[in-house]
């Protein structure tokens, strides 16, 4: 009798590699983001299956619900200085402009190169391979914390995950500065509904946040997760316009963007000054350093993703808005 998960994992691998082609094909804009969203679901549900819930935890916060509204928030953008935000033909299709087939046909290349060396990398690979399963095992009891995915981030390649944390801070820095002269599309009206909504769910949310970042000492969760569900706050905060970016609150959120990074490199250049390598954890001061680091990360992520949600540095308000927000 064949196993039904074996059946499931066939049809989840069908799907997801149907929906990642149809993202790709598809001609209508906003069909296609809807299909990435759903992608992104279904790979989340993948790495579940394959026994990697951190990773999944990941996707579908982060790699589905905020792109995916980034996404949304770009096509709205595009809609409004193209000037068919207002038209009803252009809520089901937005006119693409047909790439040249040079284009194409390097990009395919490029892919088809990729599909080579990843291909290459996996037949020649040991098979039946130790991995590094028993080495991290084995560094467990010096690593401060209990779950082994938090102790690889934030303490065996604590670098990798800095330079991660450095990225994010690059992106809002480069969005501020490009969407500095760009006009801003008026946020959609989204009606009493929604914000009455984004109350209810507002303090859950921030629940959860906070639970995925103090359980990633001892099981799937941490900073990324936990700032990813955060971040959503942020954007129902926006969304619904029970919160307005203003100019005076671009001091606090700078400080926010520069929080995480400025921590974590703090603390390796603390460890470092008492005469270990950086990030070498004290035994006695392990646990303690990485949830400091893990929790202002989180506040770092969390702010960091809903302001490249909104864009633009905040700007002082024309009249007519002040007047609509008053």
């Amino acid at each position: 009798m064949i196993d039904p998960y074996v059946i499931l994992d066939l049809l989840l691998g069908l799907a997801v590699v149907a929906l990642a082609a149809a993202v790709l094909t598809v001609r209508d804009l906003f069909a296609a983001i809807v299909l990435f969203i759903v992608f992104g679901l279904l790979s989340a549900l993948a790495w579940v299956r394959l026994a990697a819930p951190d990773v999944a935890l990941a996707e579908a916060a982060i790699g589905t619900g905020l792109t995916g509204a980034l996404l949304l928030k770009t096509l709205h953008h595009l809609r409004y200085v193209t000037g068919s935000l207002d038209r009803q033909a252009a809520l089901s299709v937005t006119p693409v402009q047909p790439v040249p087939m040079a284009v194409i046909w390097v990009n395919a290349a490029f892919c088809g190169l990729v599909t080579l060396g990843l291909a290459a990398a996996f037949l020649g690979a040991p098979r039946n391979g130790p991995g590094f399963d028993a080495l991290v095992a084995e560094a467990m009891p010096a690593s401060g914390v209990e779950h082994p995915v938090t102790a690889v981030l934030l303490n065996f390649r604590a670098y990798d995950t800095l330079m991660e944390v450095v990225v994010l801070l690059a992106a809002v820095i480069a969005v501020w500065q490009i969407e500095r002269g760009l006009s801003e599309a008026p946020a959609p009206a989204l009606g009493e509904v929604w914000a009455g909504f984004a109350r209810l769910v507002l303090p859950a949310i921030v629940v959860i946040g906070t639970y995925l970042l103090w359980v990633g000492a001892e099981a799937p969760g941490g900073a990324f997760q936990g700032g990813a569900v955060l971040a959503a706050v942020g954007l129902l905060l926006l969304l619904s316009r029970l919160y307005v970016p203003r100019p005076a609150h671009r001091g606090v959120a700078r400080l926010g963007f520069v929080l995480g990074t400025g921590a974590f490199a703090a603390v390796a250049l603390l460890v470092a000054g008492g005469g270990r390598v950086a990030f070498e954890y004290p035994l006695e001061h392990a646990k303690t350093l990485i949830l400091l680091i893990e929790g202002v990360v989180t506040i770092s992520i969390a702010i960091t993703l809903a302001a490249l949600f909104h864009g633009r540095e905040p700007v002082a308000l024309s009249a007519s808005e002040t007047r609509h927000d008053a």
